[in-house]
């Protein structure tokens, strides 16, 4: 049978376009269908990328050739880095967006991709032939045949947005929502619920009063997400800080009632650790005021995100509380905020390869997975591509674990636990996070990108110099001493001794780099002048106890993923396993025990029947 396309990608928001983008650069030709083609990754709420935790899977995506990273150091107004004065696992990267120029940076990119082409139609049912997809029917009735679908819908899956008691059937203020595609999954036989998530007001920045707010300026030098940007210096654009006030307070509590998450007008649940405004003041009623960021969305637009801000109350209520706020007194409303309620998939549908059990070849990615924020869909969907290429080459599916890449505890959470409120990501959630940080990305994902061949041979080989010009540095900072007079206060430290090496001194507390690089002045020159390596060398020598540590407790946790689990295993028959963990064994699928015991409400002594089994049964289980 000849099909229209290998893969087709559902949604063109961030998911999306990592999922066509890299089908395509994978040799496979990639229908991208879209209900606008000009809005192509477009930020429907927050304009900025990275963050804690999120910044990680930034820097993953890009050192496995992914799009994210070049768009918004193409783009971003504003880079800070957070976290500094903590160690380096919680260091991240936050960048403030222009908007409108990266939407257009990605559109113009997909449009260069010759295996990519752009379909504007709305998806409204999934065909599929003896338990296998192949192919779509848009609601206008034409059909699209292929051989994989991965569905990265966003809130637009039976989206219905809300402010105070109006209600919009659609996915994004002012586009259509994807009905349709809803009432097909659930014609296949998927389990759907609902989530909310929500956007504040957007503000004229010639309005507001920033000598009443806090000045957050941007880091220099920039901290580009990419290595190899070579963006022309541009001026950094300033975000402000400022607070709600009492009379804040009681605007919004006051009317309560009139918004619809307090009405009973929505019932699904929201995102916790980024909640409207209308909640904070009720969750936190000791509270007399709140934080709030005000961001700009570009350098050709005076429009004004206020991070923080995000409600669903009534339009005019909206204005009144706002202008309530420091330096907003007399500030307009460009766009109100508003809530929206969508449709996803419990992500126990999923296997750990994002491929659904249901059907074969069908792949979620993004938010009906139950995820919230860019970053997390962004990741999804460039793994969802790459496995639906490895599905049609029939190879082995692409599976990170929890130990090498935000992205594999990112899934592993999704497919062993229960997603009943928007899932974001944070650097608290990875257990091994010492060792999958920001600034080892690629030493952690390059030999991936080399075998899917998703990265050029150029920037891996500078790679592999960098390794090894580091190993050198490390070498140079363990041999070469320095008199203890040099070193100030620290120097008392060492009383019984004349000189320590670089390494000794690095390795005290509250020394960093940037107290290390002064004193390099007094070797011959054979110190790198390259900023990364000398971090990299400081990283690997002060850390060096604790990522030991860590490794030990990453090689016990490898010795439970490797007891693999076969995929149609009958939980039912073994003894002394109680119902409760058969009826989860069963649900879920997991593929390993180390998964098998992640599973919400799963117990050591489950697991330890499960392990006693399949020891046991090793022979006959394999056959």
């Amino acid at each position: 049978m000849n099909y229209d396309f290998d893969v087709i990608i559902i949604g063109g928001g961030h998911a999306g376009v990592e999922a066509a983008d890299v089908s395509a650069r994978m040799g496979k030709k990639a229908g991208l269908i879209t209900m606008d083609a000009s809005k192509l990754a477009l930020m429907s709420c927050n304009p900025a990328i990275g963050g804690i935790g999120k910044s990680h899977l930034v820097k993953e995506i890009d050192a496995l050739g992914g799009l994210m990273g070049k768009a918004i150091d193409a783009t971003g107004i504003q880079f800070r880095r957070l976290n500094l004065s903590r160690g380096p696992a919680v260091w991240s990267t936050r960048v403030q967006a222009d908007r409108i120029k990266y939407n257009d940076y990605v559109v113009n990119y997909i449009k260069e991709q010759h295996n990519i082409e752009v379909i504007e139609a709305l998806a409204g049912k999934l065909l599929t032939e003896n338990g296998s997809i192949c192919g779509v029917l848009t609601e206008n009735g034409d059909k699209i045949t292929c051989r994989t679908v991965i569905i990265c819908s966003g809130t637009f899956l039976g989206g219905l947005i809300h402010i105070g008691p109006t209600k919009i059937k659609a996915g994004r203020l002012g586009e259509n929502a994807a009905y349709k595609l809803s009432d097909s999954l659930d014609e296949l036989g998927f389990e759907l619920g609902r989530l909310k998530t929500g956007t504040p007001p957007r503000l004229n920045g010639d309005t507001i009063d920033f000598d009443k707010c806090e000045l957050q300026p941007g880091d220099t030098p920039i901290p580009y997400y990419t290595n190899d940007c070579n963006r022309p210096d541009f001026k950094q654009m300033p975000c402000y800080l400022t607070y709600t006030t009492a009379e804040t307070k009681a605007i919004v509590s006051k009317h309560f009632n009139d918004s619809p998450i307090f009405s009973g007008q929505i019932n699904s649940t929201g995102p916790r650790y980024c909640p409207s405004i209308e909640d904070k003041f009720y969750r936190f009623a000791d509270k007399e005021r709140h934080q709030l960021f005000l961001e700009p969305e570009g350098n050709g637009t005076n429009e004004i995100y206020p991070n923080g801000f995000s409600t669903a109350l009534p339009e005019e209520i909206q204005h009144k509380a706002i202008r309530t706020v420091e330096g907003l007194e007399k500030v307009e409303i460009t766009k109100p905020g508003y809530a929206v309620e969508y449709d996803y998939c419990p992500a126990y549908q999923i296997k750990p390869n994002l491929e659904t059990k249901r059907v074969s070849g069908l792949f979620f990615a993004g938010q009906i997975n139950g995820t919230s924020g860019y970053e997390e869909a962004a990741g999804q969907g460039l793994m969802a591509g790459i496995n639906a290429v490895l599905y049609l080459e029939k190879e082995k599916p692409f599976i990170l674990d929890r130990s090498e890449a935000y992205l594999g505890v990112m899934i592993d959470d999704l497919t062993t636990r229960s997603t009943t409120e928007p899932y974001r990501l944070f650097t608290s959630r990875a257990e091994y996070r010492l060792a999958i940080r920001e600034d080892n990305a690629r030493d952690r994902m390059y030999r991936y990108a080399r075998r899917f061949n998703l990265v050029d041979e150029a920037k891996l080989d500078a790679f592999d110099k960098l390794v090894a010009d580091t190993s050198t540095e490390i070498g140079l900072l363990k041999s070469n001493r320095i008199h203890i007079s040099q070193l100030g206060e620290v120097g008392e430290r060492f009383k019984r001794k004349d000189s320590i090496s670089l390494e000794e001194y690095l390795k005290q507390p509250g020394v960093t780099v940037h107290d290390l690089i002064p004193l390099l002045g007094n070797f011959n020159g054979d110190f790198s002048d390259n900023r990364e390596i000398l971090e990299r060398a400081a990283i690997d020598i002060k850390y060096a106890g604790y990522i030991e540590k860590q490794q030990r407790e990453i090689n016990k946790f490898k010795k439970m993923e490797n007891e693999s689990i076969p995929e149609q295993f009958d939980y039912t028959d073994i003894t002394g396993l109680k119902n409760e963990a058969k009826e989860k064994f069963t649900r879920f699928r997991p593929i390993s025990l180390g998964q098998a015991s992640r599973i919400e409400g799963i117990t050591p002594g489950d697991v330890a029947v499960l392990s006693i089994y399949l020891k046991k049964h090793k022979d006959t289980i394999t056959k």
